[in-house]
């Protein structure tokens, strides 16, 4: 009994490590960083504030890894910010208009001197499990495009 519990946890310790959002994470920290690097690349800042509860969040994350790879790693420094149940690093939020506001995922771009030139404020992103890799591609192409 003792090793069927062992290897349960064992399971559950690694599938938590897959997931998105570092629920430890310093958020102001990571985003200054960010902010940095986008200064030395000439990139834009990709804000993402979700929580690894929201099947949506963890959905979009995908999406990022995949169809829109190359697009999100070739024009941003991606954060991820996690909300925990909308009880963690609302300030930060808040700083950006609250896009979270009417749901998550949301998300910020942001120029490398810290200014906002997108939020989602109208939950976008909340239907992300049924916006496939194609329409997470098609949304942020078409932020990018427009910005």
């Amino acid at each position: 009994m003792l090793t069927l519990f062992g290897a349960v946890f064992a399971t559950a310790a690694v599938g938590a490590t897959n997931l998105p959002y570092d629920e430890k994470a310093d958020a102001n920290a990571d985003l200054k960083q960010a902010l940095s690097q986008a200064k030395s690349s000439n990139k834009k800042v990709l804000v993402v504030f979700g929580a690894n509860w929201c099947p949506d969040c963890r959905e979009l994350d995908k999406a990022l890894h995949g169809k829109s790879a190359a697009l999100i790693d070739g024009k941003f420094i991606v954060v991820k910010v996690d909300v925990g149940q909308f009880d963690k690093n609302l300030e930060l939020a808040k700083s950006y208009g609250n896009p979270i506001k009417k749901g998550i995922p949301a998300a910020v771009l942001l120029t490398s001197d810290n200014q906002v030139l997108y939020a989602s404020k109208g939950g976008e992103l909340s239907d992300a499990r049924h916006m496939g890799d194609n329409g997470v591609y098609d949304f942020f192409n078409q932020v990018l495009n427009k910005h």
